[in-house]
């Protein structure tokens, strides 16, 4: 069987100023659809694009949005009644006069990277703080993970802002960071935070904190923030088929110890719920930017101090090093068994005798023999 082509679609941006001007929430339109409000959210970024029945239905939607809006500009637009043209009347000769010239009118201004950062923190930190503190139970480990991460983000600024969803830049890095297994040799980590003041709100982060790191990170991407399948499994580096499994493993493992949240809707509204009550608070955007740069200059000095000390011991290393092999000593031993070296003595008579009989011989040796004729 033959697919036809895909239904057309406008692009992101008209997608969203149809929704906007029908006044419609992601929420809203997602339920005429029937999908999450994560995906309404990924389509109208760009980082996703719909495909089979949800396409045609979205796109039959965004046509009908567009064809009232069109409705709506002819109807309020006011009826112009053609005027009768009067005769030209004779108009006296004038000296041409200087037309005005136009002034552009201003465009918009744009901001500075200091500028757009700001509005990026102000946008994405408090829910980014809620949601690590889902995935934690700690409040100042998720804010201090919040914070880590928009510094890593301010250090990689012109990658971070031509991103086509720098939330999700943002958010990854912040996970990442807050479920490191590096934190648990911290010595805050030693020390528990009271936990949450409702009995429900008490139990629910228990069983989450229960959750294995990848299936608690995975059920809040989907149930919590809102995310689809496709980019779940992307944000946790796992495909399609694993992150499905994780998000049921999870699930169940919720829904064995509060079989009320076993509905993915009420999940949804509870998690959302237990990360509002807790007054999680994020730094100011100039505090964030400041201390990255602080700790971007330490990192810079203490590179350049090893550099500096790793010369310092080479040079010196070469400068006392032997230039020839030089053998070693071998330890003195003690020989035992050897008598001790005496003086000589007086010689006795035969030895004197001896002596002067070697004295007195002819020191050049033998006579030499040569042959006599007979």
């Amino acid at each position: 069987m033959t697919r036809g082509p895909a239904t057309p679609l406008p692009p992101p941006k008209e997608r969203r100023r149809l929704r906007e001007s029908a006044a419609l929430t992601q929420p809203q339109l997602a339920t005429q659809v029937g999908v999450a409000p994560g995906a309404v959210r990924a389509w109208e970024s760009g980082r996703t694009t719909p495909r089979g029945r949800k396409r045609e239905a979205y796109a039959k939607l965004l046509k009908t949005l567009a064809e009232e809006e069109a409705a709506q500009a002819q109807a309020q637009a006011p009826e112009q009644e053609p005027k009768p043209e009067a005769e030209p009347q004779p108009q006296p000769e004038l000296e041409p006069q200087p037309q005005p010239q136009p002034v552009a009118a201003p465009g918009p201004t744009a901001l500075t990277p200091a500028q757009a950062f700001d509005a990026l923190y102000a946008f994405g930190a408090p829910a980014l703080v809620r949601q690590t503190f889902l995935l934690t139970g700690r409040r100042e480990q998720a804010r201090e993970s919040v914070e880590r991460a928009f510094q890593a983000a301010w250090e990689r600024w012109p990658e971070v802002a031509r991103d086509r969803d720098p939330v999700g830049w943002v958010r990854a890095t912040a996970y990442e960071y807050a479920l490191s297994p590096w934190q648990r040799f911290r010595p805050r980590h030693r020390h528990p935070e009271p936990p949450p003041a409702d009995p429900g709100d008490r139990t629910l982060l228990n069983t989450l904190l229960r959750l294995p790191a990848r299936h608690r990170r995975t059920l809040v991407l989907y149930d919590g923030v809102g995310l689809d399948l496709p980019e779940t499994a992307a944000e946790t580096e796992a495909s399609t088929p694993a992150a499905a499994n994780r998000l049921l493993h999870a699930r169940e493992a919720v829904a064995a110890r509060l079989p009320a949240l076993a509905d993915p809707q009420v999940l949804h509204r509870r998690l959302a719920e237990l990360a509002s009550n807790e007054r999680l608070r994020a730094a100011e955007p100039p505090a964030v930017r400041r201390g990255g740069e602080r700790r971007a200059r330490l990192r810079t000095r203490a590179a350049i101090a090893f550099t500096v000390a790793l010369i310092g011991t080479t040079a010196l290393t070469v400068r006392t090093a032997p230039t020839h092999y030089e053998p070693p000593v071998s330890p003195g031993q003690a020989v035992r068994g050897v008598p001790h070296r005496v003086a000589p003595g007086a010689l006795s008579d035969e030895e004197l005798e001896l002596r002067q009989k070697l004295r007195d011989q002819v020191q050049d040796g033998p006579e030499r023999l040569l042959p006599r004729p007979e």
